[in-house]
């Protein structure tokens, strides 16, 4: 079973990939930004909530956060070979919870592939994904630049958490989408 954090700023291609890996290795897509659409979309309590954090270009808070995940897993656990982790943990709390909650399942982070792009070619791929995506903080340039600090301030320290454990690998974001597929399914390869 492989259970991979799947790393990297806002617009670094990570859904992009996911939809890759889950085909290549029958993988279940944990993606805290799909959990919020789909509560968004239904109109809940949460969903209002993570609206109000999203739109401001903040991150919802990490109880909110860690409760979807977990019921997600405790929903998919018998029935897939794996996770992967997209765009969570976006903190050194969330990554220290996210082990301790697979540990209770008797599962554990298999690594972590950070994909690595420079601020102006996140910014250029978020703004084209804007015209598209109907988000907010996808179309306006302070809201994606708060993003990009946010990422920087609060969720890079998440890569330095896996690297003590041994579990980090930096892969170049940029270039082509399969060449890119192709230095990470290496890594991933590499945990069996």
């Amino acid at each position: 079973m492989y259970n991979i954090v799947l790393f990297g700023p806002p617009g670094a291609g990570k859904g992009t990939q996911s939809e890759k890996l889950i085909e290549k290795y029958g993988l279940t897509h944990l993606s805290t930004g799909d959990l919020f659409r789909k509560h968004l979309g239904e109109g809940t309590e949460l969903g209002v909530l993570a609206k109000k954090y999203m739109n401001e270009g903040r991150l919802v808070p990490d109880e909110v956060v860690i409760g979807m995940v977990e019921d997600k897993i405790n929903e998919t656990k018998n029935s897939t070979h794996g996770y992967i982790f997209d765009g969570f943990p976006r903190t050194t709390a969330q990554a220290e919870a996210l082990d301790k909650m697979l540990a209770i399942h008797n599962l554990a982070i298999s690594g972590m592939v950070a994909l690595d792009v420079p601020q102006d070619v996140l910014k250029a791929r978020i703004k084209e994904r804007g015209k598209t995506s109907n988000r907010v903080d996808d179309q306006d340039e302070d809201k994606i630049n708060t993003r990009i600090k946010v990422y920087l301030d609060e969720t890079l320290p998440v890569a330095d958490y896996y690297k003590k454990q041994n579990k980090l690998s930096k892969i170049n974001g940029v270039g082509e989408i399969d060449q890119i597929f192709h230095s990470i399914t290496s890594v991933i390869n590499s945990y069996s």
